[in-house]
């Protein structure tokens, strides 16, 4: 049996939860969603208890996650799907900008951090990458990350190793500790100390904070 090669070469949907408290927002992100192609929305929450229920429910590839909604904030919401080990990547889609709102989503497990005032296009390429499972911060909350996890006066510590390096290049992509180690002929176990030395190097405590201190000092792009 044949198959058609424009079907093969169409991109996957990418299917949706829009979580916020504001009627109005969700219904501009669906309609602004639903207009565009490759997207699909499943659902919409108006706070973090929702948003957990039905992301168990529908398995959406991309829930786009206010943070401060009364009823249950978007931070536990994102530690809660987390802890269960969710398909799911979560996209904070926010208005807040500001280091008690970032590091906390972030830590949380979120896989980017983008502003309401993002454009059109580019919010649609930030959910395209969270989808990919690579880390997707807007510039002024990945400047904010840098400030937050290192101190201007420190030293950049200890220089990393080649494949210290490897690692980190490949969890800018997104790629998981499995398809790391497959990546590079090494097992899972000895990924993770790579990982615990890139993080004790580059002062930083997780995975997108590491990336984004790596691009700062010219250790990756």
């Amino acid at each position: 049996m044949t198959s058609d090669p424009a079907l093969a070469d169409e991109p996957a949907v990418i299917s949706l939860l829009i979580v916020d408290d504001h009627p109005v927002v969700r219904d501009g992100l669906r309609g602004m969603f639903e207009s565009a192609d490759g997207f699909a929305v499943l659902g919409e929450a108006s706070n973090g208890v929702e948003a957990v229920d039905l992301t168990a429910r529908l398995d959406p590839d991309v829930v786009l996650m206010d943070l401060r909604m009364p009823g249950g904030n978007g931070v536990d919401a994102i530690k809660e799907l987390t802890r269960r080990g969710a398909r799911s990547r979560v996209l904070v889609l926010t208005t807040y900008d500001t280091d008690s709102d970032t590091l906390p989503a972030i830590e949380a497990g979120a896989t980017g951090y983008l502003l309401k005032d993002a454009p059109r296009e580019e919010l649609f390429t930030a959910v395209r990458a969270a989808a990919d499972g690579r880390t997707v911060l807007s510039p002024a909350v990945a400047s904010r990350l840098v400030t937050a996890v290192r101190s201007p006066s420190a030293p950049a510590g200890e220089p990393l190793s080649a494949r210290e390096r490897e690692v980190l290049a490949l969890v800018a992509k997104g790629t998981s500790n499995k398809e790391i180690a497959r990546v590079l002929f090494i097992s899972e176990a000895t990924v993770k100390t790579h990982l615990t030395h890139v993080y004790g190097k580059l002062g930083v405590k997780d995975r997108a904070a590491a990336v984004a201190v790596a691009y700062d000092r010219k250790i990756l792009g």
